[in-house]
């Protein structure tokens, strides 16, 4: 049967598809953009019809009808981590949530320790070989759709179809939708001063000929805005977003001194303007590989000079990071830091940056503290940590003992806690 006579087969309405899930399914959805909102619009206005279905997915982008504390026990959202449309859920307790390195979901999915029942996902159209391209949300579901009992697309003709290992063909799957919805744009954040000065410190520290990984957030984003001068720069990241693309307009990014994968930007999954996803159509130079391609940190540290730049939300003396809960409460997840910032260390030249405001409420918390509170999650350790760097300077931590990494940490605090702050390191014997 060719292509288009197996594609016309398998064409059917939302409504009609979700009836391929069964009582307690699991279902795999793409990061982000990648969701397929048709899907989970139907799935949502018959959630009431199912019994301990659990959605799966990275940042969910829109809040669903299935978002209900009430109807948690017909679908719930089990996230792989917190965005703002399950955090709620998650911080009330009626969303639940899976620990994870981004980098080892889609083995964990093949292990079958994550079960996978069906796919939902979106997709960009058929190609002449009957493949289409999952260039928006790449990540786990590749494997995913190895192992899955039903795998169901959304066909947009909004969606670009990216080269790399991201394609999926006709015949691997059970059914699939329609849509032309526009896709979800999600903007930069807003960038302030304090973003600038953090962005000016790390700017300054990379150099030319580096390959970036650069993580979602204000910050980060900044360091983007001040490397347009910068020349020969390549990408190695997990997601693909206008920071990049600004890059590669104005020349800074060519992909011209990449030892690794030589010429080509390469990410997971994408987030950000119809521009970007213009940018993504059929483009010679970015492939969208798996996360356990894209973030395995042996893989990536093959690129020499690999800067990766992540946010936390808090950080102790001794440079763990609270990048994922206040206290025990979540509120994001691991994503993607840990593999990144171990890939950086094991690269040649390679540089891992950590980045966080001095405070937050107005100046009002420290967000270096003595210990981290109690019960918050550790998300990249005191042995992976290299630099941390606030509005008020940069502190390297490798090869520091201890007191020395408390010393360097003060030193970039609010200069209104580093009184408190020293005072705290010698009750704990860091003084």
């Amino acid at each position: 049967m060719s292509a288009q006579s197996l594609y016309q087969s398998k064409r059917t309405t939302a409504e009609q598809a979700i009836r391929l899930v069964r009582n307690g399914d699991a279902i795999i959805v793409p990061t982000g953009v990648g969701e397929p909102p048709t899907l989970l619009t139907a799935l949502s206005e018959h959630r009431r019809d199912f019994l301990g279905v659990r959605v799966l997915q990275i940042l969910a982008v829109r809040k669903f009808g299935y978002f209900d504390a009430e109807t948690a026990h017909h679908v719930q959202h089990a996230a792989l981590f917190f965005g703002g449309a399950s955090r709620p859920g998650g911080q009330a307790g009626w969303a639940d949530f899976i620990p994870n390195y981004f980098s080892e979901i889609p083995g964990m999915i093949r292990h079958g320790q994550i079960p996978t029942d069906v796919v939902f996902a979106m997709a960009s159209p058929m190609d002449e070989q009957g493949y289409f391209s999952l260039s928006l949300g790449t990540d786990y579901t590749m494997a995913a759709v190895s192992k899955a009992r039903a795998v169901v697309l959304e066909i947009n003709p909004n969606v670009p179809y990216a080269h790399g290992n991201c394609l999926v063909h006709v015949s691997q799957l059970a059914a699939l939708v329609e849509s032309d919805a526009p896709l979800t744009e999600v903007g930069l954040p807003e960038i302030g001063p304090v973003q600038q000065a953090i962005g000016r410190y790390v700017a300054d520290l990379i150099d030319d000929g580096s390959t970036l990984q650069i993580g979602y957030g204000g910050i980060p984003d900044a360091v983007v805005l001040q490397l347009s001068s910068k020349k020969n720069l390549g990408i190695h990241s997990e997601m693909i977003g206008d920071g990049i693309l600004s890059l590669v307009e104005c020349g800074a990014v060519d992909c011209s001194k990449k030892n690794y994968l030589h010429g080509k930007i390469i990410g997971t999954f994408a987030l950000g303007s119809n521009k970007l996803y213009r940018f993504l159509d059929r483009n010679p130079m970015l492939e969208m590989h798996p996360s356990d391609f894209t973030n395995d940190p042996y893989l990536a540290g093959q690129n020499n000079n690999l800067i990766a730049i992540n946010a936390t939300l808090q950080i102790d003396l001794l440079g763990q990071c609270g990048s994922e809960s206040l206290g025990p409460v979540p509120y994001s997840g691991t994503g993607g830091q840990s593999d990144f910032v171990r890939a950086a260390n094991r690269s040649e030249g390679g540089k891992a940056f950590i980045v966080l405001p001095a405070t937050c409420k107005d100046d009002t918390i420290s967000r270096i503290s003595a210990v981290l509170p109690a019960g918050t999650h550790v998300s990249t350790s005191k042995n992976d940590v290299n630099y941390v760097v606030t509005e008020f300077g940069v502190a390297q931590l490798r090869g520091k003992s201890a007191k020395q990494r408390a010393r360097e940490m003060i030193a970039i605090a609010h200069p209104d806690f580093r009184a408190e702050l020293t005072l705290a390191a010698k009750k704990i014997g860091l003084g």
